[in-house]
């Protein structure tokens, strides 16, 4: 939101001056993000004359200009390729050693075809003055050739921009602005003209509204007015703050809107056929717009309609064969309420940002709706002449009324400020509240029509606190418990923090990736829940909640693999999807990696990556994260997305702690991805917490002065039977004296049968009280081989 300083003290008597003015806007919640001086960057820049003006010698589009700068000097010549270059013209010229605001440029004397050209005659772009750059400026034939352009054009007034919070509809217009600082004591408001206009003639246009999406219209139709330029202090107005005059009637429009934050619209009467509804969009229907594009219209938006059809969309924009040309000398003018939830997703839909939907979308007054087209009235009269036809009206002004009950104690106990019960009143009513005391001390208060975004007793006392200052609440400190704080940190943000150290540390690449993706990619992962599908999309490939953060990765290292980056492993620590609801989320460390795990090298054999490798990445997020690794289980009997005989679970009990394996072939023909990739999953969220033990605390590390003893074993099994069954099976045998337990050779084939295998054992004994004799060594291999025999049904090998 941008206001000149003038502009905000036409509303504002004050003489405070401009730095205290900032300060006090930012302390009110409407933060200053900038005070534009453009004087001084226009400071070079003069009112210059074309004496004449020929055509290049070697070039069609350009022009051979000689200009009159006003130094009492010779013309200068000047080469300019704009198409409105001529001679009579008065310009904005800008010598040679200045810079352009828009491009950073410095103006050199130079020769364009073999002309030699001095300094440059500006559009409005190159000013950063609006976004025309059709053209040079041409200002008016009394302009004084040599003197100041920012001077002459009104340009040496601050410009103030203003950040607004979606709340604070009330100060998209100047006023509204003025309004707050009058109530910090920054000034007084001065009152507003709302003097009616009388109707001199019964409108031939009348209106009517058929959706709920536009409970209140107003109209006025205008006749013999004069449709020209709009004066220079209206012009100058407009300009300073980016926008660009167009004709007498659309910059009151626009006027009225910045000024007191009420959009208006205003039609060629002589263009429409029969009278105004307002309705729902129909199939098929479409709009060329004021901006030159054509929109398709459904039966969500309300539009602006007469007997041919649409005419502009409701709170939007208007429709170009119905907008106001110079040759206008009817009008219809139009003051409207819109739902902010349909003007914002109209907006959104198509693409269009106006001033009006800004407005709109964030809800006007609603009393202002008759006192803006006043507003306007007035203007049209004074500079377009004619006749001003009565009000029209549709619909009625919806209940807005609501009275809200103020304790001025409860500003002591939610600010810490103990004010003055009569200035919280002369607050609020300066806000625009009426207040009624009761016998008890309490206040009726009713916030005004335009402050929809009070709603209770807390609003009413951040209202206070914001007008007289957040800096006058006090430093409290908070009470503690005890002398030393709490940990910031809990076990699910310490798991994450473990878990990204893990996987780095493992040489995986930290990446971050969207927490959506498409409905197609989401159902190779399992199908999405109705309710993760996303209602308004950033994109159309990002439909719906992540329900892995496996797709993502997977897609990550094919586009790095499509790059010649086909060797890479990736991570990400986030959050998957099941449920909409609160507990239907995990935490997920999740990676994969894709290519070589081994690149080719003299010293070492070439290896792809294999479910092992994605295998040793989920033992190391698990272990890193506390869950007690020893006691894990393996099954085969991971989700579809893993190739279903080299893929595995990871359990603890009968809770499921991660997925690991190799990538499902046809997923990576889906995602359009060249193997092999292998992935893993670890929920975080599942990882049990450590058990609390109390006693003595037992050492990290137990030496032991005797020699440990190392035995193999071969057991012959079922092909069936994985190996962790056996080494489970041989670490229960004797959990005092069996410290390690390792699989060293598998073997299928000749000696051992048909459906079976040979499993190679290496069993480490660690004695801690004395060596072990051989009738004790051969007592604990009875044990481990009866252990084994009874969990798998196998036997030793001979």
């Amino acid at each position: 939101m941008k206001f000149t300083l003038s502009w905000l003290k036409e509303h504002l008597e004050t003489d405070a001056p401009l730095d205290e003015i900032s300060r006090r806007l930012t302390m009110l919640g409407l933060e200053v993000e900038g005070i534009e001086d453009r004087a001084k960057a226009l400071a070079p820049f003069r009112i210059a004359h074309v004496v004449s003006a020929e055509k290049h010698p070697d070039a069609d589009k350009l022009r051979v200009c000689m200009v009159d700068t006003g130094d009492g000097g010779a013309p200068l010549q000047v080469v300019c390729g704009a198409p409105n270059a001529r001679a009579g013209i008065k310009v904005c010229f800008a010598p040679v050693g200045t810079t352009v605001p828009a491009s950073g440029m410095v103006l050199k004397k130079g020769v364009i075809r073999g002309v030699e050209s001095n300094g440059m005659m500006c559009s409005e772009r190159e000013l950063e003055l609006s976004d025309e750059h059709n053209g040079i400026i041409e200002l008016p034939e009394d302009a004084p050739v040599g003197a100041s352009f920012a001077d002459y054009m009104g340009l040496g007034d601050p410009v103030i921009d203003i950040a607004l919070t979606p709340d604070r509809a009330d100060c998209a217009g100047v006023r509204g602005v003025a309004r707050d600082l009058a109530a910090a004591g920054l000034g007084t408001l001065k009152p507003l003209a709302a003097d009616p206009v009388p109707g001199t003639f019964p409108s031939p246009i009348t209106v009517t509204t058929e959706t709920p999406g536009c409970p209140y219209y107003v109209g006025r139709s205008f006749r013999g007015v004069t449709n020209g330029p709009s004066p220079k202090w209206l012009q100058d107005k407009l300009r300073a703050i980016g926008l660009r005059p167009i004709s007498a009637l659309v910059d009151i429009t626009n006027l009225v809107t910045f000024d007191v934050a009420r959009p208006l619209h205003a039609f060629d009467a002589g263009k429409v056929t029969g009278n105004i509804v307002v309705r729902m969009g129909r199939e098929g229907e479409s709009l060329k717009a004021l901006n030159g594009k054509e929109y398709a219209i459904d039966d969500t938006m309300v539009v602006i309609a007469d007997g041919a059809g649409p005419e502009a969309l409701g709170g939007i924009i208007g429709g170009e064969p119905s907008g106001c040309t110079e040759e206008t000398t009817a009008v219809f003018l139009e003051a409207a309420l819109f739902d902010p939830l349909r003007v914002a997703s109209t907006g959104r839909r198509l693409g269009i940002d106006s001033d009006a939907r800004y407005r709109l979308e964030r809800g006007v007054d609603p009393e202002a709706v008759v006192a803006g087209i006043e507003m306007a009235s007035r203007l049209i009269l004074e500079l377009c002449g004619g006749e001003a036809s009565e009000l029209v009206f549709a619909g009625a002004v919806p209940e807005w009324r609501r009275t809200i009950t103020l304790r001025p104690t409860r500003l002591k106990a939610l600010g810490g400020i103990d004010l003055p019960v009569a200035d919280q009143v002369r607050i609020l009513s300066d806000l625009g509240c009426t207040l009624t005391e009761s016998a008890d001390g309490t206040f009726a208060v009713v916030p005004p029509s335009w402050r929809a975004d009070i709603h209770g007793e807390a609003d009413l006392v951040e209202e206070i606190l914001r007008v007289h200052g957040y800096d006058a609440i006090p430093t409290t400190p908070m009470d503690r418990a005890g002398t030393v704080t709490k940990p910031a940190v809990d076990a699910r943000q310490r798991r994450t923090v473990t878990a990204r150290r893990a996987l780095a540390a493992r040489g995986l690449s930290e990446a971050v990736t969207w927490s959506f993706l498409s409905t197609e990619v989401a159902g190779l992962f399992g199908a999405a829940h109705d309710g993760l599908v996303l209602v308004n999309p950033i994109s159309s490939d990002l439909t719906v909640m992540r329900p892995s953060v496996l797709p993502n990765l997977i897609q990550a290292a094919g586009r790095n693999s499509d790059r010649g980056f086909a060797d890479v492993g990736l991570f990400e620590v986030g959050p998957a999807y099941r449920t909409p609801e609160p507990d239907g989320q995990d935490q997920i460390a999740g990676g994969v990696r894709a290519g070589k795990a081994v690149p080719r090298h003299w010293a070492e054999k070439e290896r792809a990556v294999d479910a092992y490798d994605a295998k040793a990445d989920a033992l190391a997020v698990l272990e890193a994260a506390g869950a007690p690794a020893g006691n894990l289980q393996i099954t085969t009997d991971a989700p579809g997305w893993y190739h279903p005989g080299r893929s595995g679970t990871l359990r603890l009990g009968p809770t499921v702690l991660g997925w690991f394996g190799e990538v499902h072939p046809s997923i990576l023909e889906s995602l359009k991805v060249k193997g092999p990739v292998v992935a893993f999953e670890v929920f975080l969220d599942k990882v049990p917490a450590p058990k609390k033990k109390g006693g003595t605390a037992k050492p990290l590390l137990t030496l032991s002065a005797f020699q440990p003893v190392e035995r193999d074993f071969a057991f012959v099994v079922d092909r069936g039977v994985e190996a962790d069954r056996i080494v489970r099976a041989v670490k229960g045998a004797d959990k005092a004296l069996i410290t390690g337990v390792g699989v060293f050779d598998i073997y299928e084939g000749t000696g051992v049968g048909e459906g079976r295998k040979s499993v190679g054992i290496n069993v480490t004994l660690q004695p801690t009280a004395a060596t072990l004799t051989e009738p004790e060594i051969d007592a604990i291999g009875q044990k481990i081989v009866a252990a084994v025999v009874k969990a798998t049904g196998g036997s030793l090998r001979a």
